[in-house]
């Protein structure tokens, strides 16, 4: 039989479905396109109201086109919010554990014939062990651990994926040891808290697991996907210091500025901790990019709360500002709160952010004019290479397919925003 894959939302999710691809294709099932299915699998997101809303039109919509066809429907949507399913005849639905069983739910519907509705209590599961062979781009994502306890008041995460669990350690090695074998040259950690990693292991952190992956040999570039200002530890830092392949890029969500808001969003810090952490990454990595999440619009935010935050965003030059509009989620303490903000007023704010953003990320383009740097190239076209260096410049160069996934080196010599332009070094 045939298969199609939908995915929305983050990494975990694009990761899971990559599982899931390479469980169904070893049971002998065939990826196919989009037309051409016999199974037809969609990877909700819930994150915000917005992906709630694209997972069920895109399910309605691919119950539409294809009513006949197998249909299973996955992820943290599923998981939460599984009654938005409940008129629309769907073959199969889990939530957030069972995908690495796809093969079995699937066997047992073609035999009975009958809907399966399987959506388990996340919160005491443990680690459901997934592993990827290959990965289908330059660079490679692994999951090494699921689940978030940290409750921030807007976000329903934590009650889709659960508590915190770790993938075991020799496991995580030993896939990413195959796929650096494969080829890969970039492994990036993702999970859900993913610097939290160890937490439920016995004398095991976060830190030991980098050092850990140090010694795999031929790994040029390890990437975290995220982390927590909370899970700077001196022991990380120490690793980040003496590290070879970690990357001079990390991605810090800083959520708000404001002190007041970070503290009605139950976040675990003030901006003058954030502020201190970011000096002491800078003191080891003068030139890394730092990039972060903005959610603008949070209930009793006014005026002077958003100025603190530009004020914030300038007084730590981020590189890149991923800029949220906040979205009220049913089952959160953000529910709770007075004084929400209006649509209009949240759309004008995303707005001035994006635009600081791409200000302050030209401002660190700036910083490699005239400097050598080395890129791995991901995509080719029209004469031209695409990848990234360590630090997350777009670098565009002439070149041909067969540069792509090697290590390149370049001269960066202006500036194409979102690319800098690069010649050979």
């Amino acid at each position: 039989m045939k298969f199609y894959i939908y995915t929305l939302g983050c990494k975990v999710n694009t990761y899971e479905s990559n599982v899931i691809n390479d469980i169904l294709i070893k049971n002998g099932f065939i990826a196919s396109n989009e037309n051409d299915a016999d199974i037809y699998i969609i990877n909700t997101c819930t994150v915000t109201n917005t992906s709630d809303n694209k997972s069920l039109k895109l399910i309605r919509r691919v119950k539409r086109n294809y009513p006949n066809k197998i249909i299973i429907a996955v992820g943290c949507m599923t998981q939460v919010n599984k009654d938005l399913l409940n008129d629309l005849d769907i073959s199969i639905i889990l939530g957030n554990s069972g995908k690495s069983k796809i093969v079995e739910y699937i066997e047992k519907y073609k035999k009975t014939k009958k809907n399966i509705i399987d959506v388990q209590d996340i919160m005491d599961k443990k680690f459901e062990d997934m592993c990827l062979d290959n990965f289908n781009k330059t660079r490679a994502f692994v999951k090494i651990e699921d689940g978030c306890e940290n409750y921030c008041s807007y976000c329903i995460i934590p009650f889709a994926r659960g508590k915190v669990r770790s993938k075991d350690p020799k496991t995580v090695i030993k896939e990413i040891t195959n796929l650096v074998n494969d080829g890969h040259k970039e492994i990036v950690l993702t999970g859900i808290h993913t610097g939290h990693y160890g937490a439920d292991l016995k004398d095991y952190n976060f830190s030991k697991l980098l050092l850990e992956i140090e010694k795999i040999e031929g790994l040029k570039r390890l990437r975290i996907s995220s982390i927590e200002i909370t899970e700077l530890t001196d022991e990380f830092l120490q690793v980040l210091k003496n590290s070879k392949i970690l990357v001079d890029h990390m991605h810090i969500p800083i959520q708000s500025g404001s002190n007041k808001i970070l503290k009605l969003m139950n976040r675990k810090y003030d901006k003058k901790y954030f502020i201190d952490k970011i000096k002491m990454i800078r003191k080891i990595r003068p030139l890394i990019s730092i990039t972060t999440d903005i959610i603008v619009g949070f209930p009793e935010e006014g005026i002077e709360e958003f100025n603190e935050t530009i004020d914030t965003i300038k007084k730590i030059k981020f590189s890149k500002i991923h800029v949220f509009p906040f979205s009220l989620r049913k089952g959160t303490k953000a529910c709770e709160l007075p004084n929400v903000i209006d649509d209009a007023t949240k759309k004008s704010r995303v707005k001035i952010l994006l635009e600081l953003s791409k200000k302050l990320e030209i401002e660190y383009f700036n910083k490699f004019i005239n400097k050598n740097v080395t890129f791995l190239p991901e995509m080719y076209k029209d004469g031209f290479i695409m990848g990234h260096t360590g630090n997350y410049l777009n670098v565009k160069m002439k070149g041909n397919v067969n540069d792509l996934n090697v290590l390149t080196e370049a001269i960066i010599t202006s500036i194409d925003y979102p690319y800098v332009i690069g010649e050979k070094y």
